[in-house]
């Protein structure tokens, strides 16, 4: 795991760092402007210091700025951690244009599953935010790309190749979220994340109905 991180990984890693710096400072504005919100009509979260009521909802936007927030000091560090472990090893296979572009995609797959999943299935008003919609793609393209690298993961302390430890988070994942176990957690979120990335890599391999201009040959 080289520790001189690519232009775009590093750059990621700075802009979540100061958004989290930002919140500290800005509280909870961010949150109602940037954090992604339910489907529907909007709401009132609050009422501001001349009584005016505070109204929260979705927005286009937040289909990409909730994933440069973060709800705490532990979220964002464990995000990160990923994000440097990763993200340098995939944006230097991808290419700088083609890694955020995957990331992105990443990061807007996971914020259609989590509309979805809120709208049809669960239910409830709550800001989702955080980049694990991103890391899980990350996370993906690394067990695809590199299947036999040792990862030591936080659930099993040894190292194992890479292809193992991502079924087993995605199975884990899958599992939590299906079985409401690990609450306030967006778990079809970071699922849907990595399946954004799964049919994006499918796509440049082209094994698609669509072909790309270039073939990932990997």
């Amino acid at each position: 795991m080289p520790f001189d991180l690519p232009p775009m990984t590093r750059a990621l890693l700075i802009a979540n760092i100061a958004v989290y710096l930002l919140q500290m400072f800005a509280g909870q504005i961010l949150v109602v402007h940037f954090a992604l919100w339910p489907l529907g009509p909007d709401q009132v979260a609050g009422f501001a210091a001349d009584g005016t009521p505070v109204m929260v909802g979705f927005r286009a936007w937040q289909l990409l700025t909730y994933a440069f927030m973060h709800g705490g000091l532990p979220h964002l560090f464990f995000n990160m951690l990923a994000l440097f472990m990763f993200g340098g090893q995939i944006e230097r296979l991808f290419g700088e244009r083609n890694f955020l572009v995957y990331y992105f995609v990443c990061v807007v797959m996971a914020a259609v599953a989590q509309l979805a999943v809120v709208h049809w299935f669960t239910g409830g008003y709550y800001p989702t935010l955080g980049a694990s919609g991103g890391i899980f793609g990350l996370l993906l393209a690394f067990g695809m790309m590199y299947p036999q690298a040792r990862i030591i993961s936080l659930y099993m302390p040894i190292p194992l190749p890479a292809w193992i430890v991502v079924i087993g988070y995605m199975a884990l994942e899958l599992f939590l979220g299906v079985t409401g176990t690990q609450a306030g957690v967006a778990h079809f979120a970071h699922l849907g994340g990595a399946l954004g990335g799964f049919v994006l890599i499918q796509y440049w391999r082209g094994r698609l109905p669509i072909k790309p201009k270039r073939i990932l040959m990997r």
